[in-house]
């Protein structure tokens, strides 16, 4: 497969943008998968709930398990590209409440600062503007339903 120069010179080229969007919205997903999944098995519920308890977030139980469904579930579908837009959007609404009430006065730059969480929320914002792109599980739906 050759690379098309043209395409990284500021020409339009479809297949290097829909192989930027599945890089992105698979690495993303995984972001968020490996941290819903700390919140459910590692630190398990009930640290979860505590964490959040410590950080003052309101309703800490019920929030813990949202905040770790979201992640988890929606990690899963970002890497797989269904859903898209609603779980970019779920995320970004969680990245808010992170840089919020965990990173909240310690300044930009990581570890302690909200850095990361700034990109994962931009990051998902463009995932849930974007949609999954062609390289996805919803396209292959798409495809069978308009053949078959």
């Amino acid at each position: 497969m050759a690379l098309d120069t043209g395409a990284l010179m500021g020409g339009d080229n479809a297949r290097l943008r829909e192989h930027g969007i599945a890089i992105l919205r698979i690495f993303v997903g995984g972001v968020f998968l490996a941290h819903g999944y700390l919140k459910l098995f590692k630190m398990g519920m009930a640290g979860t709930t505590g964490f959040f308890t410590q950080l003052g977030v309101p309703l800490p139980e019920l929030s813990a398990w949202l905040v770790a469904l979201v992640e988890t579930l929606g990690g899963i579908a970002l890497i797989l590209g269904v859903f898209t837009p609603i779980v970019g959007a779920a995320l970004v609404g969680d990245m808010l409440g992170a840089i919020y009430f965990a990173k909240r006065g310690a300044g930009f730059f990581a570890p302690k600062g909200y850095e990361l969480e700034l990109t994962l929320l931009v990051a998902a914002a463009a995932l849930a503007l974007t949609g999954p792109g062609s390289l996805s599980l919803k396209s292959v739906f798409r495809r069978r339903a308009t053949t078959g």
